[in-house]
Protein backbone atom coordinates (compact mmCIF):
# COMPACT_ATOMS: atom_id res chain seq x y z
CA UNK A 1 0.00 0.00 0.00
CA UNK A 2 1.36 3.30 -1.17
CA UNK A 3 1.79 5.88 1.38
CA UNK A 4 0.03 3.60 4.11
CA UNK A 5 -3.12 4.34 2.84
CA UNK A 6 -6.03 1.55 2.87
CA UNK A 7 -9.05 1.60 5.22
CA UNK A 8 -7.39 -1.55 6.94
CA UNK A 9 -4.10 -0.62 6.86
CA UNK A 10 -4.14 2.67 7.47
CA UNK A 11 -1.98 4.16 10.42
CA UNK A 12 -2.58 7.29 11.62
CA UNK A 13 -0.25 9.05 14.07
CA UNK A 14 -1.15 11.99 16.18
CA UNK A 15 0.33 15.52 14.26
CA UNK A 16 0.77 18.55 15.62
CA UNK A 17 -1.12 21.62 13.57
CA UNK A 18 -0.99 25.68 14.04
CA UNK A 19 -4.44 27.43 15.06
CA UNK A 20 -4.85 30.18 11.75
CA UNK A 21 -6.78 32.14 14.51
CA UNK A 22 -4.91 32.34 18.19
CA UNK A 23 -1.71 30.92 16.01
CA UNK A 24 -1.34 27.69 19.20
CA UNK A 25 -0.49 24.29 18.26
CA UNK A 26 -2.88 21.73 18.72
CA UNK A 27 -3.07 18.01 18.50
CA UNK A 28 -4.63 16.59 15.49
CA UNK A 29 -4.93 13.16 16.94
CA UNK A 30 -4.86 9.70 14.95
CA UNK A 31 -8.56 8.74 16.65
CA UNK A 32 -9.56 12.26 15.06
CA UNK A 33 -7.93 11.89 11.35
CA UNK A 34 -9.18 7.98 11.47
CA UNK A 35 -12.99 10.28 12.01
CA UNK A 36 -11.92 12.42 9.08
CA UNK A 37 -10.84 9.24 6.74
CA UNK A 38 -13.85 7.87 7.27
CA UNK A 39 -15.98 10.56 7.04
CA UNK A 40 -14.05 11.53 3.91
CA UNK A 41 -13.26 15.09 4.48
CA UNK A 42 -10.39 16.55 2.60
CA UNK A 43 -9.23 19.04 5.02
CA UNK A 44 -7.16 18.87 8.12
CA UNK A 45 -8.84 21.04 11.09
CA UNK A 46 -7.66 24.73 10.56
CA UNK A 47 -8.67 25.82 14.79
CA UNK A 48 -7.96 24.52 17.64
CA UNK A 49 -11.15 23.03 19.97
CA UNK A 50 -11.64 26.35 21.86
CA UNK A 51 -11.01 28.94 18.48
CA UNK A 52 -13.54 26.42 16.95
CA UNK A 53 -16.20 26.58 19.96
CA UNK A 54 -15.80 30.35 19.77
CA UNK A 55 -16.66 30.26 15.78
CA UNK A 56 -19.66 27.99 15.82
CA UNK A 57 -20.90 30.24 19.10
CA UNK A 58 -20.59 33.50 17.21
CA UNK A 59 -22.15 31.74 13.85
CA UNK A 60 -24.94 30.99 16.09
CA UNK A 61 -25.02 26.85 15.82
CA UNK A 62 -26.34 25.58 18.90
CA UNK A 63 -23.66 23.79 21.18
CA UNK A 64 -24.62 21.32 23.17
CA UNK A 65 -22.81 20.07 25.92
CA UNK A 66 -22.30 15.86 26.68
CA UNK A 67 -25.80 14.69 28.12
CA UNK A 68 -27.71 18.62 28.04
CA UNK A 69 -30.69 18.62 26.01
CA UNK A 70 -31.43 21.53 23.62
CA UNK A 71 -35.10 23.11 22.90
CA UNK A 72 -36.13 21.94 19.80
CA UNK A 73 -37.24 24.67 16.82
CA UNK A 74 -41.03 24.64 16.13
CA UNK A 75 -41.99 27.13 13.62
CA UNK A 76 -45.59 27.73 12.33
CA UNK A 77 -45.84 27.99 8.39
CA UNK A 78 -47.89 26.84 5.50
CA UNK A 79 -47.07 24.32 3.44
CA UNK A 80 -46.18 24.92 -0.10
CA UNK A 81 -47.73 22.16 -1.72
CA UNK A 82 -51.30 21.69 -0.09
CA UNK A 83 -51.29 24.91 1.84
CA UNK A 84 -52.68 24.14 5.37
CA UNK A 85 -51.28 25.73 8.63
CA UNK A 86 -48.11 23.27 9.58
CA UNK A 87 -45.41 23.07 12.58
CA UNK A 88 -42.03 22.66 10.94
CA UNK A 89 -38.96 21.69 13.45
CA UNK A 90 -36.63 24.14 11.98
CA UNK A 91 -36.48 27.45 10.20
CA UNK A 92 -37.45 27.49 7.12
CA UNK A 93 -34.99 28.79 4.40
CA UNK A 94 -36.27 31.86 2.23
CA UNK A 95 -37.02 30.48 -0.95
CA UNK A 96 -37.38 27.25 -0.38
CA UNK A 97 -40.99 25.14 -0.34
CA UNK A 98 -41.72 23.76 3.29
CA UNK A 99 -44.78 20.72 3.71
CA UNK A 100 -46.40 19.53 6.37
CA UNK A 101 -45.96 15.86 7.08
CA UNK A 102 -48.28 14.19 4.61
CA UNK A 103 -47.04 16.49 1.83
CA UNK A 104 -43.38 15.44 2.84
CA UNK A 105 -44.65 11.89 3.10
CA UNK A 106 -45.82 11.91 0.01
CA UNK A 107 -43.00 13.57 -1.75
CA UNK A 108 -40.57 10.94 -0.18
CA UNK A 109 -42.43 7.70 -1.07
CA UNK A 110 -43.25 9.16 -4.98
CA UNK A 111 -39.24 9.96 -4.83
CA UNK A 112 -38.44 6.71 -3.52
CA UNK A 113 -40.35 4.73 -6.08
CA UNK A 114 -39.12 6.63 -8.65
Amino acid sequence: MQGGKGASGMEFQDKTLKCIDCGADFIFTAGEQLFFYDKQFKNEPKRCKPCKTKRVASLGAPTIAAGASYNKVETRTTCSQCGKDTTVPFRPTQGRPVFCRECFQQRRTQAATA
